[in-house]
């Protein structure tokens, strides 16, 4: 079997899922060719484990101060030229197309023919999961942005849908810092976050952020930029992790029993939904803006225990050799039968 691999590369949730699937598929022998779009060429890193992969300017939402601008965004779609891209790739030799919520590849598998499935945690929005603040414009995008013939999705919890637990592994930690903090919330401004941490300095936060301060920092607030060795370190022995409200990030926390404060990027679809099921399932705090009384109160607040989500990866490649395509019912009840979720969940349907 040979299979093109396109992955949305705005943001490192999705390449950190395809990574646990490249795992998988060489593990395999499993022919794969990756495709990235969505940030420029030289802004990706630590790429090794995808090989000779290809990049495509595709589309991306344009965010100013935490919040989507849909000008900017619409602006930039047209100029990047989608169009040619979806049309210059020829996707035919392939036995299928793989997508995680990646357009080119998508149109181009549809306009040509040949199979494709997404995986991706937007899929698992089109069921009835919860949701928040959506618009009709959110739904187009949601169904028409990359487009494929079967979609499988994946989330903290099935809401009796057939929907896949999240893709995660991660290191156990070996030891845990209660106050020590990571931050992720590359949306905001660099000098916003250092106001909003300042006055905490009875813990350490450890900032990753692709723009430093303009500010001098003081001594409990260390600055990185994005290291992936670096960050899951820090993921690893933190006590808790203040982020935007993306999927991947917020997984690997509950993997590993971390206390989450969550801030969505405002007029962001994904990201409001996914705060709608966190707050459900009372899996984290969540706040609409840089808010020092909810920081206080969270940062006195317990760890939960840890999730321990199993090795969809490989589940997931299994199922894709058989080829019985339509039929995945059986495989996410055969990966949620493995979870052993907290008790305050298990009544959330």
């Amino acid at each position: 079997m040979k299979i093109l691999y396109g992955v949305q590369g705005t943001g490192n949730g999705h390449i950190s899922r395809a990574r646990v699937m490249a795992k998988a598929m060489k593990n395999r022998n499993i022919e794969v060719d990756f495709l990235f779009s969505g940030r420029p060429e030289e802004h990706y890193f630590d790429m090794q484990e995808f090989g000779d992969y290809q990049v495509r300017k595709g589309l991306s939402f344009v965010t100013e101060s935490g919040r989507i601008n849909l000008l900017k965004t619409a602006q930039n779609s047209v100029s990047r030229s989608i169009f040619n891209e979806v049309k210059q790739l020829d996707v035919r030799d392939y036995d299928l197309v793989l997508n995680d919520f990646e357009p080119v590849t998508a149109w181009a598998a549809k306009q040509q023919g040949v199979k494709s499935i997404s995986i991706s945690h937007q899929a698992a929005l089109q069921y009835p999961v919860p949701k928040q603040g959506g618009s009709w414009l959110d739904e187009v995008i949601l169904n028409h942005f990359a487009p494929t013939d079967i979609a499988l999705g994946c989330h903290w919890h099935h809401f009796g849908c057939p929907i896949l637990p999240p893709f995660v592994e991660v290191d156990e930690p070996s030891t845990q810092f209660c106050h020590q903090i990571l931050v992720y919330l590359p949306f905001e401004n660099a000098d916003d976050i250092a106001e909003f941490l300042k006055p905490f300095d009875d813990y350490q936060f450890f900032v990753y952020h692709s723009v430093k301060p303009i500010k001098p920092l003081p001594e409990h607030i260390q600055w990185h930029g994005f290291s992936r060795d670096g960050f899951k370190q820090h993921l690893s022995q933190c006590g808790g992790v203040m982020a935007n409200a993306g999927f991947e990030l917020a997984s690997e926390a509950m993997a590993l029993g971390k206390k989450l404060l969550v801030k969505p990027l405002i007029g962001q679809f994904e990201q409001s939904a996914n705060v709608a099921a966190l707050e459900l399932l009372a899996a984290a705090d969540c706040m609409q803006t840089l808010d020092n009384a909810k920081l206080t109160r969270w940062l006195k607040a317990p760890s939960p225990e840890a999730i321990h989500y199993p090795k969809v990866g490989d589940a997931l490649v299994d199922w894709l050799t058989i080829g019985e395509w339509q039929q995945p019912q059986q495989l996410c009840d055969q990966l949620w039968s493995q979870v052993e979720l907290p008790e305050n969940w298990r009544k959330r349907q």
